[in-house]
């Protein structure tokens, strides 16, 4: 049964001085984000298993020719690339119609070289954005993009203060409950302080499939996404509760058997 969260995507690495890696978004972040205009068009870098949402940061393995181009470009640009998920995974080389239309783009932070020859790409989430029109297709996509906007609640709306509080508390519990989870995790949740980052960060680490989670990053309100997202805590958190359930029942059991004889 899978855990509500994919442990391995999180770092809790400690952060040198001089590293341009913040894994936790502030709202001054957000803020300074939501002031920066997007280029007409970007290169497109579509990804087999991973959904990037806004402020989240995560690493990514390019080990496709254009992808690896792509990366390499851009980098020795402005570092902005275009990030949508593939619609199926197993296709090697996917054409327009393989990638979903909505994605995220993304700052390049790092790129490191490995020894088989693939790269490893550090890169942040930005704004959200819409697939306009190809420019080209080789050696990568380029399209144009539009932006789609963030639609926000009003800071004082009860109902998403209740949802927003759901979502920290909820985590928390999940965390405590999970011991494939490290401790420090619940470090990350308190200290985040900002209620977007808040619903992008949980539903980016969810182990939930790549379908389902371009299904939360395509909805426009924050407000109905965030709400999307504690839907999926709360199942997966049933599926946690009976599985200890379950485990601590076999336990007792053994223990009984064991006294018995």
């Amino acid at each position: 049964m899978s855990n509500i969260f994919d442990i391995n995507s999180i770092s809790f690495d400690p952060i040198d001085e001089e590293s341009e890696l913040i894994p936790l978004m502030t709202s001054d972040d957000e803020e300074a984000i939501s002031k920066e205009k997007l280029p007409e068009s970007l290169p497109i870098l579509p990804l087999r298993n991973t959904v990037l949402f806004p402020g989240v940061v995560i690493p990514i393995t390019a080990s496709r020719d254009k992808s690896v181009k792509l990366i390499k470009n851009a980098n020795s640009g402005d570092k902005l690339i275009g990030v949508v998920s593939q619609k199926d995974s197993s296709v090697s080389d996917p054409k327009i119609s393989d990638i979903n239309k909505i994605g995220t783009v993304a700052k390049i932070l790092r790129v490191l070289q490995m020894p088989d020859g693939n790269i490893t790409v550090i890169i942040q989430g930005k704004k959200r954005f819409e697939l306009k029109d190809i420019i080209s297709d080789d050696p990568y996509f380029t399209a144009t993009i539009n932006e789609i906007p963030e639609s926000k609640p009003n800071s004082t709306d009860k109902k998403f203060i209740v949802i927003i509080d759901s979502i920290k508390d909820l985590a928390l519990k999940i965390i405590n409950e999970n011991p494939n989870i490290p401790s420090e995790a619940s470090f990350a949740i308190k200290n985040i302080h900002s209620n977007a980052f808040l619903v992008n960060f949980v539903s980016s680490n969810m182990n939930i499939s790549v379908n389902e989670k371009y299904n939360i990053l395509k909805i426009n309100g924050l407000q109905d996404r965030a709400l999307s997202c504690l839907k999926f805590m709360n199942v997966e958190f049933q599926k946690l509760s009976l599985k200890n359930d379950i485990q601590s029942k076999v336990r007792t059991d053994l223990d009984q058997q064991q006294r018995e004889y």
